[in-house]
């Protein structure tokens, strides 16, 4: 099965510099995907000879514009509309494409996304949804920032997202999803949660019931569904924590020469903990909800962690994930959630 990506070469931090190398690596990998790097020729150009790299599966497409990490998506939008990001998005609409990986700004590669694509019937909003290490293999998480305030329907419109998401990347033929809460007992909770629960209960999806902020990292369910506004929180507190955790151990072996010799000795497996909490090896954020398939990269991400964003565009492509969102949609919408009810 032949897949043709469109890169934002220009979006994130360091633009061709990340992407140009991330994208060969791909392609080296993948013996029937075709890339299509979007952004200024001269300078794309420029990297590839820099990797001495041609390639009759990666092509150019010439953009003029690109959009700064600190723009506003409605300048964006409106000023910007041959970007780098909107002209490979845009490949997606003309079916030039597969999917799109884009490193750029957040707010804008949303806006521009769902301007351009429209969503699946039966979705109201788009979510954020990314896989999360955990103490049983990975947890995919959403929504992880798109949408502060939520209704029951769309945390069940999460729900089902997530839940073909995994199941079409992982293989799983009935992934579990789990509610975010502050307890695990049916009376804890807002009341929008309640009945999101309620919801849940009443749906084809394998719906576990309520788990707590512990439960994302033990792996408890394949699938943790929230609102944005909390979601967001957890991601950015669980970083924070990995990244508090590296430093303290670094400042314990480096205190003296005898912690400094351990360290020497436990580097097998330090090096081992580090590639599991290492957080570029979950670069990659899906855009669920949408008529194509989207991925956000980090913006600071370097070539390594830029690859794994394309990878997850890949598989989703791959693995037809729209086609299986669209067919559990139809057999929740009896539930009464259409979409014409709560926009």
């Amino acid at each position: 099965m032949t897949i043709t990506l469109a890169v934002d070469a220009m979006g994130g931090d360091h633009g061709p510099k990340i992407t140009v190398p991330a994208s060969i690596n791909a392609l080296t990998r993948y013996d029937q995907l075709h890339i299509i790097l979007v952004g200024d020729k001269q300078l794309i150009e420029k990297e590839l000879q820099k990797n001495k790299y041609a390639n009759s599966r990666l092509s150019i497409q010439h953009a003029s514009e690109v959009v700064e990490m600190d723009e506003s998506p409605q300048s964006a939008l409106k000023n910007k509309k041959d970007s780098s990001m909107r002209v490979a998005i845009n490949l997606i609409k003309e079916e030039k494409a597969q999917a799109c990986v884009s490193a750029g700004n957040t707010g804008a590669l949303m806006a521009t996304a769902r301007y351009l694509l429209k969503m699946l019937p039966g979705i109201d909003r788009p979510a954020i949804a990314s896989s999360l290490p955990s103490q049983k293999g990975t947890t995919y998480m959403l929504d992880l920032g798109a949408n502060t305030d939520c209704s029951a329907e769309h945390l069940l419109q999460f729900a089902v997202m997530g839940a073909m998401l995994v199941s079409s990347v992982t293989g799983n033929p009935n992934p579990s999803v789990g509610l975010l809460n502050i307890g695990s007992e049916d009376i804890k909770g807002n009341e929008i949660v309640k009945e999101a629960s309620e919801l849940l209960r009443r749906s084809h999806l394998n719906f576990y019931g309520n788990v707590e902020g512990n439960d994302i990292f033990k792996g408890t369910t394949d699938v943790v569904v929230c609102d944005g506004f909390v979601g967001n929180v957890a991601l950015k507190t669980a970083e924070g924590i990995a990244q508090l955790m590296g430093r303290f151990l670094k400042q314990e072996f480096k205190r003296n020469w005898i912690t400094k010799v351990m360290a020497f000795v436990s580097l097998l497996v330090l090096n081992r903990f580090k590639k599991r909490l290492d957080a570029r090896r979950y670069n990659g954020a899906s855009f669920l909800g949408l008529r194509g398939v989207v991925v956000k990269s980090h913006g600071s991400a370097d070539s390594y962690s830029f690859f794994f964003a394309i990878q997850t565009a890949i598989e989703e492509s791959k693995n037809n994930v729209l086609e299986k969102i669209q067919k559990q949609l139809e057999l929740e919408i009896p539930l009464d959630t259409s979409p014409s009810k709560h926009i």
